[in-house]
């Protein structure tokens, strides 16, 4: 079983802003959600098995969600930067007005899913979708992933062998998990 959580809300989230490889402090509420995860999987993980390994990306609100959920449950951190936010190079930290005024018409004829790889020096969906398949060949299980919210689709699209549009399109939830275990990645909501 390997559990799957996108951080919680962070101020660049409720503000529209894009973030990919900055970074945003958890707002009251992501550290509510980080919480609620938190129980959540201390309900449902065996605790006699020992402290569950939690894979977590190197930016702070992955670990700041990670130190939120472990005061709920016993976890072993392992910073893992395959599972970090996908760079969106120099359109990090942008809100949509602002990469339309910077970068006018890039994003003419984009879908509502693949606008990301269209940044210039940003990171290419092959090669993402390599990094997070490389970490899911190596990761331990019974384990946890604390990452984002595209890269989160990324890694469960490589898992279920979903092609690029269709792992595009899944939903990034901050409020619940995924249990990827066999061909399946339920959804499991938070309190």
């Amino acid at each position: 079983m390997l559990y799957l959580i996108r951080h919680g809300e962070t101020v660049w989230n409720a503000a529209g802003r894009y973030q990919g490889a900055k970074d945003s402090a958890l707002t009251e509420r992501g550290r509510r959600q980080a919480a609620g995860l938190g129980r959540l999987l201390a309900r449902i993980v065996d605790p006699s098995t020992g402290p569950l390994a939690a894979y977590v990306s190197p930016l702070g609100r992955a670990q700041e969600t990670a130190a939120i959920i472990g005061r709920h449950l016993a976890l072993d951190l392992y910073p893992e930067p395959r599972i970090a936010e996908v760079s969106l190079g120099a359109w990090d930290g942008l809100t949509d007005y602002e990469i339309e005024s910077e970068h006018p018409g890039a994003l003419a004829g984009a879908g509502p899913f693949d606008w990301f790889f269209r940044a210039p020096d940003g990171e290419a969906l092959e090669d993402v979708r390599l990094r997070v398949s490389s970490w899911l060949g190596e990761a331990r299980r019974p384990a946890l992933a604390i990452s984002h919210g595209l890269t989160g689709r990324i890694i469960r699209g490589a898992y279920l062998g979903l092609a690029a549009q269709e792992m595009l399109r899944l939903p990034v939830p901050q409020d619940g998990l995924y249990a990827l275990t066999g061909l399946r990645a339920d959804f499991i909501e938070a309190d």
